[in-house]
């Protein structure tokens, strides 16, 4: 599998575990977990030539961690990002003192209206570090980090989740959390 269309599956695949299963007819249990081989099936009949040892390897190999097997590698699931209601059993726990989020110069003005919301997912998604939250922030156009008074907000009673591929997960960025040091992104 080249890497282009490696890149291709794994974005359909995105796709069906965190938003849309019924594209293939598939169900998702109330933890996000979907059946590997009825995944594989609906995949094909998409038109897409995925072998297990296809799906094994962009799992294992995705650099953000999005997928993960069951023990017996008779289920799969996103490990978050869903924009469909779905328990994945996420870890309440204490943030660092700040967080970071990417975000496209464009979304600035209603960022400082409304502060961060999940938008169409179930969470707002937050990085550790500066460099992970600019690499997310260019998807969306001229990059902009913000940084997030996480252990602030967690003392002042909001709940951070920590998501198995290292994402922080908060269900809202209140503006008042949130530091916005310049237009142009700087190691801080």
């Amino acid at each position: 599998m080249n890497k282009d269309y490696e890149t291709k599956v794994s974005r359909f695949i995105s796709l069906v575990l965190r938003h849309k299963p019924e594209v293939i007819n598939i169900e998702l249990d109330a933890n996000g977990w979907a059946n590997v081989n009825e995944l594989l099936s609906g995949i094909s009949e998409k038109g897409y030539t995925i072998t297990p040892d296809d799906l094994n390897f962009i799992v294992s190999n995705d650099n953000k961690g999005r997928y993960r097997f069951s023990d017996d590698h008779t289920k799969i699931r996103a490990n978050q990002g869903h924009s469909i209601q779905v328990d994945v059993a996420l870890q309440e726990l204490k943030p660092p003192h700040y967080l970071y989020h990417g975000t496209g110069e464009k979304s600035i003005d209603a960022i400082k209206k409304y502060g961060l919301r999940a938008m169409s997912r179930l969470y707002v998604h937050l990085s550790c570090d500066y460099e992970t939250a600019i690499s997310v922030g260019k998807r969306h156009g001229k990059p902009i980090v913000l940084k997030i008074a996480s252990e602030k907000m967690y003392n002042d009673g909001f709940k951070f989740y920590l998501a198995e591929n290292n994402v922080w997960l908060a269900a809202e960025v209140p503006i008042n959390y949130i530091i916005i040091e310049s237009k142009t992104p700087q190691q801080s």
